[in-house]
């Protein structure tokens, strides 16, 4: 329910922009939705209110969504997020619902159709069992590309496989993992991400047990194919990449205050890639620290000079205190977002010499902020823009994470999922 305090404040500050109800959705626990936008077509993905697997599809002059359930029902796991793509023939590829089990993947059998999704129940068929982290990328060649994690926290390797329109089958990308924790740990990464060089960037931390305080090492490597890997030095890479192989950037130990999902890749106006993560100083508060390549060489500086500690650990999905963003060129200054729980949030305008703030301002939100207070008291926000064509962003309203364990007692009733276009 609306809170009448609220309604004014929060649809006058919105009127610029356009609405439509997609379906209420489910509150217990946040995971992440999807957003997808291509030509005169849209896609939604999320769970409903009875927590299934829902894909929406509207044309952009249509102010209603036709809604599809797909038989997948999302257990207490903020892992689980759904996720989707388009192939270049047009049609739709989802998957998501997955923490340690096996694939969860549908695909339409015509173009753009979404009552067409039939669950595929393998794609190259193996490693299939114990899927975590699927994401959808594009490879060199506009190529549909599907990488998840094969494993466990601690104990998983890093899969990719690439799509054949032409024969509507999947391969594997690479014939063996990108990475080997050898059974003593797996590589958290972020997506490999196209620099103004021609190479793919890629950068991971290794945890060695389901606690997240067991992350340790910033690591990195590049490709120009996703295929053949290298070191910033242009060393080749065998894969599949180990600890004891791998280009390390910082040596964070275990217990060091860096956490996985954290990290963070950009460049600056000399196009150098620039990691942006957080761990502890010499006194044990943390910090933002950002490190660029130079000269070969990777050069650490600490951005930040914070009097606070964030301590974490344990296992199951945790409220991250800080968000750090990735640095960027923008009119002539280098900025780097962040957001703090406790000590606020802002846009550092950096030194480009010294990777340290000369100015702080208020950060730029990319909708009317007053959207970011819940309307239903106990709930928190959540805010996923869209990919693709267009400006469009969803929003909607969950409890907060609760480490993937289950609630008891009376649960929020189900929030409306918003599609938001100016």
């Amino acid at each position: 329910m609306l809170h009448p305090s609220l309604t004014l404040a929060l649809f006058s500050a919105a009127a610029a922009w356009q609405s439509i109800d997609v379906s209420t959705v489910w509150s217990g626990h946040p995971v992440g939705f999807d957003l997808l936008t291509a030509g005169k077509k849209q896609y939604v993905a999320f769970y409903d209110e009875q927590r299934r697997m829902t894909i929406g599809m509207r044309s952009l002059d249509d102010k209603r969504f036709h809604l599809v359930r797909l038989p997948s029902q999302l257990v207490w796991d903020s892992h689980n997020y759904v996720t989707m793509a388009l192939d270049r023939e047009g049609y739709l590829h989802v998957s998501g619902n997955m923490h340690v089990v096996p694939l969860v993947y549908f695909r339409s059998t015509k173009p753009g159709d979404i009552d067409s999704l039939a669950q595929v129940s393998q794609m190259v068929g193996t490693e299939e069992s114990r899927c975590t982290y699927p994401r959808f990328l594009r490879g060199p060649k506009g190529e549909l590309i599907f990488t998840y994690r094969d494993g466990r926290s601690g104990n998983g390797n890093q899969i990719y496989n690439a799509y054949d329109e032409s024969s509507k089958q999947w391969k594997r990308l690479l014939d063996r993992p990108l990475t080997d924790g050898e059974g003593k740990s797996n590589a958290y990464f972020t997506d490999p991400i196209p620099g103004p060089d021609g190479y793919f960037h890629l950068v991971w931390v290794w945890r060695n047990t389901p606690d997240c305080a067991t992350n340790h090492d910033l690591t990195y490597a590049r490709s120009k194919d996703m295929v053949h890997w290298e070191t910033s030095s242009g060393k080749p890479l065998s894969l599949p990449i180990r600890l004891a192989t791998a280009e390390i950037v910082d040596p964070v130990p275990v217990q060091g205050g860096m956490i996985n999902g954290n990290t963070r890749l950009g460049f600056d106006s000399k196009k150098r890639p620039v990691i942006t993560y957080h761990k502890f100083d010499e006194q044990g508060r943390t910090q933002i620290y950002n490190a660029r390549l130079e000269s070969g060489k990777w050069k650490i500086y600490r951005t930040s000079d914070w009097d606070y500690r964030w301590e974490f650990s344990g296992g199951g999905t945790i409220h991250f205190e800080i968000r750090p963003g990735a640095v960027r060129s923008h009119d002539g200054a280098l900025l780097l977002d962040y957001s703090h729980d406790k000590l606020g949030s802002g846009t550092w305008r950096l030194d480009e010499n010294t990777l340290r703030p000369r100015e702080t301002r208020p950060r730029a939100s990319l909708w009317p902020t007053e959207w970011e207070t819940p309307q239903t008291p106990g709930l928190q926000v959540r805010i996923q823009p869209g990919r693709g064509e267009g400006r469009f962003l969803l929003r909607w309203e969950t409890l907060g994470p609760n480490r993937d364990r289950p609630r008891t007692g009376p649960l929020p009733d189900p929030s409306m999922l918003r599609l938001y276009f100016p």
